[in-house]
């Protein structure tokens, strides 16, 4: 198993065990009562490893619910023990009494009143799309100026279902677009909810060509499958491969989960350069190669821009670009933090967007 592996399960178990420790002394309650509130703690985080699993043997509604709970846990963990540290830095600094995190009303009702609060805005946050305007100027031939949407991370799925989904392409609809880009994660980590509510006929009511890649999470639901769903949805997937739409020429990217995709220089062998050269990768590693390579312009998503703060504080260390708008020489780049979201709905400190780009250039002759 690999290192990242064996942090990303080890640190929640640890940072459980420091949450459950101080819920047991915050609160003002019966053994008996703290023990139940404890058991249903541990269930919720335990649904979260249940909930990852690609084939969830049991009904979709069992399966949302599971989902839902182990993913939005995960999240509440976190602010949880921050909140937690936090006290307990204030009490070793003598701001905080001792008796405000031991058995205390007052220290309980505090915690839980602020992070409803948070979690609440967050929720409300997340279920607003932000609207991206993007200017894209290029002194190549565009016959006219081009209306392109462009989305990534949409991780429709358990938590994200059709209804919401449905939402999403009319707003999208309404932009009236030449073309729709998505830079992969359309899927979340299983194809089954998405058949079982006939996902396929929300994206076939989009009013323009869908071109895509493919994201990480497209292998965790398995390649296979996740193509299959492309094809039912009318979405041209490009898998280190080029097609022409106009005056454009995408190029989409494998994901990095496949160590031996191509090289994007092998990707341009034969490419028509007068042409505005569009690169689609999910994940935005090593953004020189599209520099060097003379890319007019690359769309990733991926980061989520963190999801939720200070997780955000990662990804900007992490990454050279983890959000919006960045340009290397004549390279443009967009890292989009996502339509939809992974795991609880919530955004802290980031948002949800899809981007509305202008592709305008040189009037033909």
């Amino acid at each position: 198993m690999r290192f990242g592996a064996i942090v990303f399960f080890l640190l929640p178990i640890l940072g459980n065990i420091y949450v459950l420790w101080h819920v047991w002394r915050i609160l003002p309650l019966m053994p008996w009562a703290k023990t139940l509130i404890l058991t249903l703690m541990v269930v919720a985080f335990l649904m979260l490893f249940v909930g990852l699993t690609r084939h969830l043997q049991m009904s979709m509604t069992w399966a949302t619910v599971i989902y839902e709970i182990g993913t939005s846990w995960l999240i509440i963990l976190l602010y949880l023990f921050m909140t937690f540290l936090l006290l307990d830095i204030g009490r070793l600094v003598h701001l905080v009494p001792p008796s405000f995190l031991k058995n205390s009303w007052a220290g309980t009702l505090t915690v839980a009143g602020v992070l409803l609060a948070v979690f609440f805005y967050g929720n409300i946050h997340y279920r607003h799309k932000a609207r991206q305007p993007l200017t894209l100027n290029t002194e190549k031939k565009i016959h006219r100026p081009l209306k392109v949407v462009m989305l990534s991370d949409l991780h429709v799925g358990y938590h994200n279902r059709r209804a919401e989904l449905a939402r999403w392409v009319d707003m999208i609809n309404q932009e009236k677009a030449d073309l729709i880009l998505i830079a992969g994660d359309i899927i979340d980590n299983s194809t089954r909810p998405l058949d079982e509510q006939q996902m396929e006929k929300e994206f076939l009511r989009l009013n323009a060509p869908v071109v895509a890649c493919l994201g990480n999470h497209e292998y965790y639901a398995g390649q296979p499958d996740s193509r299959l769903f492309y094809q039912k949805s009318d979405i041209t997937l490009l898998k280190d491969s080029v097609m022409e739409v106009g005056d454009l020429c995408i190029i989409g990217r494998d994901d990095r989960t496949n160590l031996r995709r191509k090289k994007l220089t092998d990707l341009l062998q034969g490419v028509d350069r007068s042409k505005y050269l569009i690169v689609l990768d999910h994940q935005p590693y090593h953004l020189e190669e599209a520099e060097q390579n003379g890319i007019d312009f690359q769309l990733s998503g991926h980061t989520h821009h963190g999801q939720v703060w200070p997780i955000s504080w990662i990804t900007e260390a992490v990454y050279e670009c983890a959000f919006g708008e960045w340009q290397r020489g004549n390279t443009r780049y967009y890292v989009s933090s996502g339509m939809g979201i992974w795991g609880g709905k919530f955004r802290i400190g980031t948002r949800s967007e899809y981007v509305v780009a202008t592709i305008d250039g040189s009037p033909s002759l």
